[in-house]
């Protein structure tokens, strides 16, 4: 009995440290929030590549009165009138210490590039990303959500 005990102890360890380890990187799947809104806008899935990030918009969150497929018509350059679904906006992100720096976000209703930056807190589970203008003071943040 107690070896069997222990056995579960072990497994239970292994599967906690496992799902920490996940949520110890922004690799996944998250809903923005609009920091000006405090609304649900899109999931953006994350991937890492050579330890870069990446990020792509899956889904948008639009009312019923809403085009449900708007294009990108504020962005230039080869971004112009492509679908915001499926559009990458983030892109370039590297660790760095406890941050991800050195990258750029697109704000696709503005058409406009930011220098980013991201943080992971509670325990993986938020993402806040700052996207600025020359230095991060000079910016705004967004809390991201996990999707389990």
């Amino acid at each position: 009995m107690r070896h069997l005990l222990r056995v579960s102890l072990i497994a239970a360890l292994f599967a906690s440290s496992a799902a920490w380890a996940q949520n110890a990187s922004p690799v996944g799947t998250w809903k923005t929030i609009d920091d000006e809104t405090g609304k649900p806008k899109a999931l953006v899935r994350i991937t890492e590549e050579q330890g870069v990030l990446t990020g792509r918009i899956e889904k948008l969150f639009r009312g019923p009165n809403e085009d449900q497929n708007p294009k990108c018509v504020k962005c230039e350059g080869a971004r112009k009138d492509q679908p915001i679904i499926g559009l990458t906006i983030l892109s370039g992100l590297k660790k760095e210490g406890d941050e991800y720096t050195g990258g750029e976000i697109l704000d696709p209703a503005k058409g406009k590039t930011y220098k980013s930056k991201a943080t992971l807190k509670d325990n993986g589970n938020m993402l806040e990303v700052r996207g600025y203008i020359g230095a991060p003071m000079f910016g705004r943040s967004q809390t991201w959500v996990r999707e389990q």
